[in-house]
């Protein structure tokens, strides 16, 4: 057997760190132990340790320590940075305080170590005991260490100690200016940010891609899209234009500033890219609702076999959720299941807001109940999967489970957005107000327009509309389009033409070229039955050349969309479709059904109106749906419009009557047919 030098044994420790063999690693300590006297040299016993605590077996590393006589300050800092490379920073500062007791002094490698555990565990007091060593050892002048105490002093928020400490360092190298950059940027103060990375560009400082990623994330928080667009020409004259990690922050940058183009050019032109560039120009699509985009990148980034992470996962389910894509979804979710990380915090989350905004609760409930861990950000999306379906009863439940009446987190301002909803949808008046009322005096959070819009819109819906419109008055804020939308929309359900009058006036005022606030003056005249009123306002419209949106409903068969406008006869099988409703229509009217003729928001004979409701697009997609997917499938039918009561009422009987579930999702909420009721329980 071939007898390897202490020396070359060492060089088999440093291999099974690189390698993370643990296995080597002990093979070579049983030949130290083999081949060697006890206790072995000093550095072979600092190699052993420095592997064990690399490692992540720090028992075996305290054991070395112990068993070896002369311990030195390599042997306690192999111990401590291994802690805190592997995260255990309470015995880090275990294990440095009792290296003080040996009477061992740092070095300028062991106090960064120090300094790092102290600002993982935000301890300032700790920190602040390890700046006073490190200024009485002498350390502290190092470049190295005064970089980590001013980055300790930055992560525990003494921001002012941490100016102190900056301008106290001698010599500012790279690593003290980037600490500086990217600390004010986590901080939430990216203008402070932009400041020192002038000044460093001021006295000759070169960045590097560390610099000009914390640069480009600063300007991307204060959306400084000049700025941004001036670093993006540094990098090219820096030649930093083909570092992978400069271009995936120009990506990020770009789509968070709403230049999607941009993203996608930086990414075209890359010629190495790693999987956070996929990820970037994924989020980016989602972040400026492209959702099918996204989703189709993810599927090219499958097949150019790009590695999956729990971020690119649960961001292409948010683009599947804001598409109400269920079928890809689902694939998405199988993908996280094969992958290993459907239960991470991010991926769980997103799949509760998916199966949510895809109107399918239960599957929401089972990927909610299957997490370990849940933040406020999973009880959010599935308080708001409650509220698009209206099922208040189960939002209030959840909201309960929340600080400070359960043991869940604190709800947030998006929280009570979510909740209000709920209440809204369910015409939970009493509750809603309450809630409403607790906002400032038990939770602390000033209500904003989004509040003031459910509440508005909660009390329309309820007829209270006088109240609505009082409530508006009263308002410590201006009202918002969404505010003096729910209340004109009150308006026309509850046939409250003069109150109409006034929302549609602020609407105009706000949005003068928006189709969607004339259009509802005007079905609000047609519904109170004033066809005179409801002419003018149309007429209006065409005189000011706004044009009224059109109304669409789509369904997805074989990964086909179908899309269908009302009396639409383009479609390939108008001929079977037309038949199948015709069919219906007789059973409905055999059965005592007669079409609700207020819902057609024209002057015409009662035959025309007829005729008028009976193709709204949504029908025409319930009659191919009918056709074309199996018995035992759901029927999913999106709206980009509000279901008319007419439709409502069809969709009831053809639920019970062909015993199949419908859910149709419109631009208001989740509407879910089975056995002849709906979900909504007809107020919505």
């Amino acid at each position: 057997m071939t007898l390897l030098t202490a020396n070359a044994l060492g060089s088999l420790l440093e291999n099974a760190i690189s390698t993370s063999s643990m296995r080597l690693g002990r093979v070579v300590h049983a030949r130290i132990v083999k081949t060697l006297d006890s206790p072995p040299p000093p550095f072979l016993a600092n190699y052993l340790i420095n592997m064990y605590s690399k490692l992540d077996h720090p028992d075996s590393a305290r054991l070395v320590l112990s068993l070896t006589p002369s311990r030195n300050v390599v042997s306690w800092t192999s111990l401590v940075s291994g802690l805190v490379q592997n995260g255990h920073f309470s015995s880090a500062l275990l294990e440095f305080f009792e290296m003080r007791r040996e009477g061992v002094f740092p070095n300028d490698f062991t106090f960064p170590c120090a300094f790092k555990a102290a600002a993982s565990l935000r301890s300032s007091v700790t920190g602040k005991q390890i700046h006073a060593l490190a200024v009485k050892c002498g350390r502290i002048l190092d470049v190295f260490v005064g970089c980590s105490a001013f980055d300790m002093y930055f992560k525990t928020k003494l921001r002012d100690d941490a100016r102190k400490m900056f301008d106290e360092i001698p010599e500012r190298n790279l690593a003290t200016w980037n600490a500086y950059i990217s600390n004010s940027v986590t901080d939430g103060r990216p203008r402070e940010a932009i400041g020192a990375f002038i000044e460093f560009r001021k006295i000759g400082g070169h960045p590097n891609s560390i610099t000009f990623c914390a640069f480009l994330n600063a300007c991307s928080d204060g959306l400084l899209l000049n700025l941004g667009e001036q670093l993006h020409g540094l990098v090219f004259r820096g030649g930093f234009d083909r570092d992978v990690s400069v271009c995936n922050g120009l990506i990020d940058f770009y789509g968070k500033c709403k230049k999607i183009h941009c993203s996608e050019t930086v990414f075209a032109e890359m010629g190495t890219r790693n999987a956070v560039s996929w990820c970037s120009l994924v989020a980016a699509y989602v972040q400026n609702h492209e959702d099918e985009k996204a989703s189709l990148l993810f599927l090219r980034s499958r097949k150019e076999i790009v590695e999956t992470s729990d971020f690119m996962i649960s961001t292409t389910l948010s683009a599947c959720a804001g598409m109400a894509g269920l079928e890809l979804g689902r694939s998405v979710h199988a993908h996280a299941v094969k992958a290993c990380v459907e239960r991470t915090i991010f991926v769980g989350s997103a799949l509760v807001d998916m199966y949510g905004k895809c109107g399918c609760i239960e599957d929401s409930e089972q990927a909610f109940h299957e997490m370990p861990e849940k933040n406020l950000v999973t009880m959010n999306s599935l308080i708001g999967g409650y509220a698009h379906q209206g099922q208040v009863d189960r939002a209030l439940a959840l909201f309960e489970e929340m600080a400070p009446r359960g043991c869940g987190p604190a709800p947030n301002y998006m929280t009570f957005v979510s909740v209000l909803s709920a209440c809204s949808r369910a015409g939970d008046v009493e509750n809603g107000m309450k809630i409403f009322d607790s906002m400032r005096s038990r939770y602390g959070i000033e209500p904003g327009a989004e509040h003031y819009s459910c509440v508005v819109d909660m009390l329309g819906r309820a007829g209270m509309v006088e109240r609505a419109y009082d409530f508006i008055k009263k308002m410590p804020i201006q009202p918002t389009i969404s505010i003096w939308g729910a209340l004109q929309n009150a308006c026309r359900m509850h046939s409250k033409p003069h109150l109409g009058v006034i929302a549609a006036d602020n609407l105009f005022k706000l949005d003068p070229k928006d189709s969607g606030n004339h259009v509802l003056l005007s079905n609000t005249f047609a519904a109170a039955g004033r066809w005179a009123e409801a002419n003018t306002v149309r007429e209006e419209m065409k005189g000011v050349g706004i044009k009224k949106g059109t109304g669409y409903s789509w369904i997805t068969v074989k990964n086909q969309v179908h899309t269908f406008q009302a009396k639409d006869r383009s479609h390939r099988m108008n001929k079977e479709i037309q038949t199948m409703l015709t069919k219906l229509r007789n059973e409905m009217e055999a059965a005592g059904y007669k079409p609700d003729l207020k819902l057609s928001l024209y002057d015409l004979e009662e035959e025309e109106k007829v005729a008028e409701v009976a193709h709204h697009s949504e029908k025409l997609a319930l009659a191919f749906g009918l056709l074309a997917l199996p018995l035992g499938v759901p029927i999913r039918i999106t709206k980009n419009l509000r279901i008319c009561g007419d439709c409502h009422s069809f969709f009831k009987f053809v639920s019970g009557s062909v015993n199949r579930e419908i859910i149709v999702r419109d631009n208001n909420r989740f509407h879910r047919f089975m056995g002849g009721t709906c979900s909504c329980k007809d107020y919505w």
